[in-house]
């Protein structure tokens, strides 16, 4: 089963910048979208062959999510069912036979972290509470845009970065707190070198030059590891100023 998770940074843009096309040849069995700032009536997007999912946020061209999805799912759930978090789209849920799969776009710290305290003192941990409360259930797949670069060789420049929205320590903390819960990060179990980025920013030939940070991630519970077959990024696939992330899972 192939997994893909990709911020479009707008999916009405990457519309017009080959997304149809990358999903074509790379077919993932789940496509795990973020920022799609758009509801589905206005983005005109229908994937053949999908079970779409979309959770919106409230205001207009701002985060939201959406799952595609070729096997139909058991259930379906928007936001983690805390009113103050799920008013901008950034969770869906979609529970299949022997796993729960997560998407999730978490809230950025802002520049001068004017929403670090709400981020981490909140969010974050209202959100590792969800998906372990899910855990107990059956195991979990999460995966999306986190907004963090969890350790020094997850950024080309981690000193110039240290007190940065996504390189605080209060974030990076917060990530110390999932891996300690046990969810695995798929990419590390391949891949224990730098120089792998999934965010670029668009000023200074950011990309060209490989200056960048790596903030989309697959994270599996414990007891799918075995089944863990692949992770990869693929930085090669532009249209948006993050590139898609993969993740394959045996049976």
């Amino acid at each position: 089963m192939k997994f893909v998770s990709w911020n479009v940074n707008g999916i009405r843009s990457i519309l017009t910048k080959g997304f149809l096309t990358f999903v074509r040849e790379s077919d993932p069995d789940v496509l795990c979208v973020q920022e799609t700032r758009a509801v589905e009536d206005e983005a005109g997007l229908k994937l053949e062959g999908y079970h779409a999912f979309w959770n919106p946020a409230q205001k207009k061209g701002y985060a939201g999510t959406a799952v595609f999805s070729k096997v139909k799912p058991l259930a379906v759930t928007r936001g983690l069912g805390v009113l103050e978090h799920d008013g901008e789209g950034r969770v869906i849920t979609l529970e299949f036979k022997d796993f729960f799969l997560v998407n999730v776009y978490t809230p950025n710290s802002q520049r001068g972290l004017t929403r670090l305290k709400y981020r981490t003192g909140e969010w974050d941990v209202d959100f590792l509470k969800y998906v372990k409360t899910l855990e107990r259930k059956k195991p979990v797949v999460f995966c999306g845009d986190l907004n963090v670069a969890h350790k020094e060789i997850d950024l080309a420049r981690p000193k110039d970065n240290r007190r940065n929205a996504g390189f605080t320590d209060e974030e990076r903390a917060s990530f110390d707190a999932i891996v300690r819960s046990g969810f695995l990060d798929a990419f590390r179990e391949f891949e224990k070198g730098g120089g792998h980025y999934t965010w670029w920013s668009y000023m200074n030939g950011a990309r060209e030059r490989n200056i960048g940070w790596r903030i989309d991630y697959f994270l599996i519970s414990p007891a799918l590891k075995h089944r863990l077959r692949s992770s990869a990024i693929h930085p090669e696939v532009g249209g948006s100023d993050h590139c898609p992330v993969a993740m394959v899972m045996g049976s």
